[in-house]
C-alpha cells in the first residue's frame, strides 16, 4: 500500500517503473519525473488500462476514490474507460447547451445586424444580469422561478426600463434554443405578469400650433444649412431620426417623389435600416422633393444624403439634429427628433385621415396579428401620397407666413 509519502519521495529513473497500490491502482513514474496514476484492470476478456489523473494534483486519496468508482462500474457490468467517455461527451454537451454558451451562439449570429454601440449594451447586460445566475446551467434546466430570481435583482436596483430589454433578451435566447434543438420551451414567456413594468414614457413633441414660432426658431439658429435641411426633412417625413441620418441618395427618385427606405442597412458603416426590418416606402411631397434637390447641391457627390463631416463613409451623427434643437432655445422634455411623428401624427388625425393609412406611413407594425395579416399588404399609397402633400402644404404655409389654412375633415382620404 502506497503512502503519501512514498509517493512525494519518489525518484526517476532511467526507464519508466510502477510503484503499486492496492486493487489495479499504481503510481506510473516516468523517466522525466512526472506521475501518473493509472489502474489496470480486465473487461470482455481483454486487459485494459484506466488514467486516473496526475500526481500531486490528484491526491492518493483521489486516486483511491476514482479505482472504487470504476470497481464500481466493473461489478455493474459496465467498461470504466467507455463511462469515463461518455461522461466526458456529457461535459461538453453540457458546456455547449448552457445558457451562456447558447446566449454567446445567439448574440455572434445577431450582432452584424446592430450597430456596435447597441450590441455592447446586448452583451453586457447579459453578463451583468443573467451570465452570473444562471450562465452555466443546461437551458433545459432553467425553470421559470430560476429567471424570475436573476430578473428580481435587476428590479431591485430600479432599472425598469433595463428589466424590460434583459428579459427580452433572455426570450431571445430561448427562443433560438428551441429552434436549434437544444430547448423545449421558453421559461420567460408570462414573467412580465410578476415583474414591474417601467411606466409609458411619451416622446416630447410640439403641437401642430407650435409649428410656426418652431420654423421662425430653426431660420434664426446657428447651425449648418445641412443640419437646418435635416430638420426639415424630418417634418416632413416624419422618419424616425436613424432611418433618416442613414439615407442613400440610391433611394431616393426625385422625379417620381419616392424614397423607399430598405429593411436593413450597412451597419457597419453606422447606417440604420426601418426598425420593423421591412422596406418602407415614403411618398414626397412636392415640398421634400424641392428640400432634396436643395441637399443635393450639398451632398450628391456623396453616397449618403447626410454625411458625417468628420468621416462622409459615416451618416450624421445621432445627436446632431437633437443638439439643433436645443441651440433654437427647446429643451429635451418640450422636443427631440423623434418627436416629430407624434406632431404628426396629432395634425393627421384632426385633418381627418385614417388611423390605419397614418400607421402605415409611420410604418409602425401592426398590434393585432389579424388585422396586421391583411393590412401589411395594404400601402394606402395614394392616400398617402395625397396625405403628404397636405402636410407638406401646411408645414409650407406655417413656415414662409401665408395664411394657414385650419385643420379640417378629410372625408375623401
Amino acid at each position: 500500500m502506497l503512502t503519501d509519502t512514498a509517493c512525494r519521495n519518489a525518484e526517476a529513473i532511467d526507464k519508466p517503473r510502477k510503484l503499486a497500490d492496492d486493487k489495479g491502482l499504481y503510481l506510473l513514474i516516468s523517466s522525466s519525473g512526472a506521475k501518473y496514476w493509472r489502474m489496470d484492470y480486465r473487461y470482455a476478456g481483454k486487459r485494459k488500462t484506466l488514467a486516473l489523473g496526475v500526481y500531486p494534483e490528484t491526491s492518493l486519496k483521489s486516486a483511491r476514490q476514482k479505482r472504487d468508482d470504476a470497481r464500481r462500474a466493473l461489478d455493474l457490468g459496465d467498461d470504466p474507460s467507455e463511462v469515463r467517455r461518455q461522461e466526458k461527451v456529457a461535459r461538453k454537451v453540457a458546456a455547449a447547451t448552457s445558457f451562456e454558451a447558447v446566449a454567446r451562439e445567439w448574440y455572434e449570429k445577431k450582432a452584424h445586424e446592430w450597430v456596435p454601440d447597441y450590441a455592447s449594451k446586448v452583451i453586457t447586460s447579459l453578463e451583468q444580469d443573467l451570465f452570473p445566475s444562471i450562465g452555466r446551467r443546461p437551458v433545459t434546466e432553467i425553470t421559470a422561478s430560476d429567471l424570475l430570481a436573476a430578473l428580481r435583482k435587476v428590479e431591485a436596483r430600479g432599472a425598469l426600463e433595463t428589466l424590460k430589454r434583459v428579459r427580452q433578451r433572455a426570450s431571445d435566447v430561448f427562443l433560438y434554443a428551441i429552434a436549434t434543438g437544444r430547448a423545449e420551451n421558453n421559461p420567460v414567456a408570462g414573467l412580465y405578469k410578476a415583474l414591474k413594468t417601467a411606466p409609458a414614457k411619451h416622446r416630447p413633441a410640439l403641437h401642430p400650433s407650435d409649428l410656426r414660432d418652431f420654423f421662425i426658431r430653426l431660420e434664426v439658429v446657428r447651425v449648418s444649412d445641412l443640419v437646418k435641411h435635416a430638420v426639415r426633412l424630418l417634418t416632413l417625413t416624419f422618419l424616425r431620426p436613424g432611418e433618416l441620418r442613414g439615407g442613400r441618395w440610391e433611394e431616393i427618385d426625385l422625379e417620381s417623389g419616392t424614397w423607399i427606405v430598405p429593411a436593413e442597412r450597412d451597419r457597419e458603416r453606422g447606417l440604420v435600416g426601418m426598425k420593423m426590418r421591412e422596406a418602407h416606402t415614403v411618398p414626397l411631397s412636392s415640398q421634400a422633393v424641392d428640400l432634396l434637390r436643395r441637399i443635393y447641391s450639398i451632398t450628391g457627390d456623396r453616397d449618403l444624403v447626410f454625411p458625417n463631416r468628420n468621416d462622409p463613409r459615416r451618416p450624421m451623427s445621432d445627436g446632431t439634429i437633437n443638439s439643433a434643437l436645443r441651440a433654437m432655445g427647446y429643451s429635451g422634455d418640450e422636443v427631440t427628433g423623434h418627436g416629430f411623428r407624434t406632431t404628426a401624427t396629432g395634425a393627421l388625425l384632426e385633418m381627418g385621415y385614417r388611423p390605419e393609412v397614418i400607421d402605415r406611413q409611420l410604418a409602425h407594425r401592426e398590434r393585432k396579428q389579424v388585422f396586421g395579416a391583411y393590412s401589411h399588404q395594404a400601402e394606402y399609397l395614394t392616400e398617402r401620397r395625397k396625405m403628404m402633400q397636405q402636410w407638406g402644404d401646411y408645414l409650407d404655409q406655417l413656415e414662409h407666413g401665408a395664411a394657414v389654412i385650419p385643420f379640417r375633415s378629410n372625408t375623401a382620404a
